[in-house]
């Protein structure tokens, strides 16, 4: 696990405004796991693949894994691909319009005045056509990769819970923000995303691969199992990443777009889909079963101190299934990040 404690790979790891991202994190959660043996790792909610990447880094063959299909992208891009990057006319064609192609117009028409100008919708839907006009999956993927971060790099909050375009357009005097990053064209956010997205490809020691699947379906067969659900925080609100993030998990499923989206809201997001990790009173049973699926695995559960189920309960259903729980709060190590102090970074280690 040398490679780990030497953390300089973080800076090579693209930045993310995604939520939960434990990219500052990574590199505490591995390096404590650095007296266990294992070779085989699930990070079976990897969403930025953070905590994917430096498993990958510390020379484990790594699986990906993420229900959400924009999210596979990312995994595809970061842990699965080798080698594979985007040289700069590709980046640059990712925004132009070919002469004798036909583009789609799902975005301009759909989203007019909700997330981006009527300029950047076109744009949007230009880069959708030649993303799904790339023959190589990684290409693709790294594609993606950084139109998910322009598209997020743009928008206040880095979300799309809600149809505030005015916010950025407005002509009124700001305390938050980044103006000149909403402002600056999706040409710019791309070339700098793909540099970052090509700078983080390496060639591993062991094959990783990306997966899209229910973690709960997922064959229990790895030596270690890392688990980074969806929080809960102690006012039973959850965090519904694919309510945050619908509009990219729209871009890459483009063609079934129109007959997934909720037109009962102004921010036009999908139609909800109930699951166990954002819901209070079902979350107790879905970690059972979790559990109880990876238990001749090592589980080590990423957690926020504050949340349902609380860390006693997880502690307590582990011990059923494991003879060793250690409980570790991150941030009362050098990696300390949490300014809130009611509620800190906790990692359950769970093994035999």
């Amino acid at each position: 696990m040398d490679s780990v404690l030497d953390s300089s790979w973080v800076a090579r790891f693209p930045r993310t405004r995604y939520q939960g991202s434990k990219r500052k994190h990574a590199a505490a959660i591995v390096d404590q796991l650095r007296d266990m043996s294992f070779t085989t790792v699930l990070d079976a909610f990897g969403g930025t693949g953070a905590v994917a990447y430096a498993f990958k880094r510390a020379g484990k063959r790594v699986t990906y894994n993420d229900l959400l299909v924009f999210n596979h992208q990312i995994g595809l891009a970061l842990i699965e691909n080798d080698s594979v990057r985007l040289i700069d006319q590709e980046i640059a064609a990712i925004g132009e319009r070919r002469i004798g192609l036909a583009y789609g117009d799902f975005i301009e028409r759909t989203f007019a005045g909700v997330y981006f100008t009527n300029d950047e919708n076109r744009w949007l839907d230009t880069a959708v056509g030649n993303i799904s006009r790339m023959t190589c999956r990684y290409k693709r993927a790294l594609a993606w990769f950084a139109v998910f971060q322009a598209a997020m790099a743009k928008r206040p909050y880095n979300l799309f819970h809600r149809a505030n375009l005015y916010m950025r357009t407005a002509d009124v005097p700001r305390s938050f923000g980044n103006k000149a990053g909403w402002d600056r064209p999706f040409e710019d956010h791309l070339r700098a995303f793909a540099a970052e997205a090509n700078e983080a490809v390496f060639n591993g020691p062991q094959p990783c691969r990306a997966m899209c699947r229910d973690a709960l379906e997922i064959d229990p067969v790895f030596d270690l199992v890392y688990i980074d659900t969806p929080y809960i925080n102690r006012n039973r609100v959850g965090v519904d990443y694919r309510a945050f993030y619908h509009f990219l998990e729209g871009m890459v499923r483009y063609d079934d777009w129109p007959d997934l989206i909720d037109r009962g809201f102004k921010h036009l997001p999908l139609r909800r889909k109930a699951h166990p990790w954002s819901d209070a009173s079902a979350c107790h049973a879905a970690f059972r079963v979790l559990f109880e699926r990876f238990r001749d695995s090592q589980l080590v559960v990423s957690y926020r101190s504050e949340g349902i189920p609380s860390i006693d309960e997880l502690v307590r259903i582990l011990r059923h299934m494991k003879k060793k729980v250690r409980i570790v709060d991150l941030d009362r190590r050098p990696y300390a990040l949490s300014t809130n102090s009611r509620s800190s970074e906790t990692l359950l280690v769970a093994a035999d």
